[in-house]
């Protein structure tokens, strides 16, 4: 892909990184000679074809420059998230064989020295920051172009291209292993399905993990449609690197525009244009609402043309001036979040997929969207919900097998169909609509099914809510653990004549808080029936986040690990005794709904 594009658009910028508030650029020609120096390098280290090389770094330029030159030496490159621990990066390390890595920081090159003596496998390493690219491009001066183009030529469809282990939600995390025509594939029908969103002039913002599959796609189709990517690696500069960079499509999880959303919020509260803000969102609903139905009533119009005046065309600005379209994908998107955005100018394609299906298996279509749904399927890819409801899925862009675990392969598919694990619906145009994942489904002492994701969607939709985790398996009734987003918390409390400095653990029992908190439980409660509703909450004085073990790194909840460490306080709820919980003092704040 590299090389056609080079071959032809040599001087379109492919590449981008920030220094500051501008941007340098790469052209094609430029990557490719870079890649190949680099890949040569890997080359004259001794690498056979083959062999799992590790890469462990933010998402930076150079990420991306590393993984297309192992490829085109023939190696197997296996990403390792940048905040994983000695301990999962040993078993990552030990399971795949990496018999070398190289890392973005000297942090992380200690990292991997600590365990090191448990790696036999493990030889060589190079650190980004400490010129180890540098280094591999002068060891590699002495390969000729006819030796690597020799091993480029010997990579083929079928062979292994990466290693992606799981976030590992439950237990150890797999490796995936995915092949190139894997990749290939993929591009070629997500591209058929997004033509506007890869079109001639296109530009994306890489800020998620490059250890993710969702990343690792978007930068492949990317160098093989000429978009030009940006890469950000500290996600507290999103929006400076979003409105300096100006990319006409952003790709996040449904977090990411949540945090958009409500940083908005907050900040018209703050200016004391909050009830501004608050209709012109309301309307932003409604208009899109409006379009779906075939027909916008002219008051609602006038009002959304007064608003996009004021308050819509400010964040587009905000959001770089160019940007058009989104990609979301990992987590299920609330409907509310898809309406206000494509109202603003934004259209959010939802799509799904996993690690094991190269990332998207469906999206949604600029010309057809069905917000709410993911979308059909792409091209070369099946969907059918099997007899349980379980997602299905066969095609090209589905994984070759699990590295090392046979078992798990064969527990992975059924009669050529890879079992998703997660639950839908197929409308008569065979649009997909994710309903949940059946290993979460939680089921009352009184026999009701209760997917936890809607309810945990909508309560998080409110500014100070962090994180939700939906309870109730065998219980007589729905509950929820709810923390409070720490970073939005003095906003909050500022713009409602609070004191900002308000402490997290104080917050947890403040009565204005508590009830902040209950009118999102309320809201999301409206939602499904009484019967899923959550009756009761208690707030953690905790904060769950990846660093504590509690998400993964694409910011999914580890379920079985929230409730083995906050056991007592899902007791509290339903005995209503005070206990000691694993976070700091006795949570009092609960509320019930009759």
């Amino acid at each position: 892909m590299l090389e056609a594009r080079a071959a032809s658009t040599p001087d379109r910028p492919v590449l981008a990184q920030r220094h500051g508030d501008s941007w340098s650029t790469v052209t094609a020609a430029e990557t490719l000679a870079r890649v190949r120096g680099i890949a040569k390098g890997f080359v004259a280290a001794g690498l056979a074809p083959g062999a799992h090389v590790a890469i462990l770094s933010r998402t930076r330029m150079e990420w991306t420059l590393v993984d297309f030159a192992l490829w085109q030496a023939g190696l197997v490159s296996v990403p390792v998230y940048e905040t994983s621990s000695p301990d999962q990066v040993r078993w990552i390390l030990s399971d795949s064989e990496a018999v070398a890595i190289v890392v973005e920081q000297e942090e992380h090159a200690r990292r991997v020295a600590s365990i090191a003596p448990d790696l036999p496998h493990l030889g060589q390493h190079w650190t980004i920051d400490g010129g180890g690219l540098d280094d591999l491009v002068r060891l590699g001066e002495h390969v000729t172009d006819d030796e690597l183009d020799a091993r480029t030529a010997d990579v083929h469809g079928h062979d292994d291209a990466t290693i992606i282990y799981t976030s590992g939600t439950t237990g150890r995390p797999k490796g995936c292993v995915l092949r190139h025509d894997n990749f290939t594939a993929t591009v070629e029908g997500a591209s058929e399905a997004m033509p506007e969103v890869v079109a001639d002039g296109s530009s994306t913002l890489l800020f998620i993990p490059m250890a993710h599959v969702f990343a690792r796609f978007i930068a492949v189709m990317s160098i093989s449609t000429g978009v030009l990517v940006g890469h950000e690696p500290d996600t507290k500069d999103l929006m400076r690197a979003v409105s300096t960079f100006r990319p006409t499509f952003l790709l996040a999880v449904p977090r990411v525009f949540e945090k958009i959303y409500n940083s908005a919020e907050q900040k018209a509260d703050l200016g004391g244009r909050g009830r501004v803000f608050r209709a012109a969102a309301a309307t932003a609903v409604a208009h899109s609402e409006a379009v779906t139905a075939g027909r916008v009533p002219l008051g609602l119009a006038l009002r959304f043309r007064l608003f996009d005046k004021l308050v819509y065309a400010k964040l587009r600005d905000a959001l770089g001036g160019r940007t058009r379209y989104a990609v979301s994908g990992s987590a299920p998107l609330s409907p509310r979040l898809s309406h206000f955005f494509r109202s603003i100018g934004v259209l959010i394609l939802e799509g799904y997929g996993l690690t094991e299906t190269t990332a998207p298996a469906t999206v949604n279509r600029a010309a057809d969207l069905r917000i709410g749904s993911v979308g059909p399927a792409l091209p070369g890819v099946e969907v059918r919900i099997a007899d349980d409801g379980e997602i299905l899925i066969r095609g090209v862009d589905v994984f070759d097998r699990y590295w090392h675990n046979e078992e798990a392969t064969a527990s992975a598919f059924a009669d050529g169909w890879f079992r998703t694990g997660d639950l839908g619906r197929l409308d008569g145009d065979g649009v997909l609509t994710v309903t949940g994942r059946a290993k979460e489904l939680i089921v009352t002492a009184s026999g009701k099914n209760v997917a936890p994701a809607p309810l945990e969607d909508g309560i998080r939709e409110h500014p100070l809510v962090g994180q939700v985790v939906v309870v109730g398996e065998g219980k007589p009734f729905v509950a929820a653990l709810v923390t409070l987003d720490r970073d939005m918390l003095p906003g909050w409390c500022e713009s409602r004549g609070i004191s900002p400095a308000l402490e997290p653990g104080a917050a947890t029992r403040d009565d204005r808080v508590l009830a902040a908190v209950q009118e999102a439980v309320d809201a999301a409660n409206g939602r499904v029936s009484r019967a899923e509703s959550v009756r009761s909450f208690t707030i953690l004085d905790a904060d769950l986040t990846e660093a504590s073990g509690h998400l993964t790194p694409k910011l999914t909840i580890k379920r079985a690990v929230v409730l083995r460490d906050f056991a007592a306080d899902v007791e509290h709820i339903y005995s209503g005794s005070k206990v000691q919980t694993t976070a700091t003092p006795v949570v009092e704040g609960r509320r019930r709904r009759a």
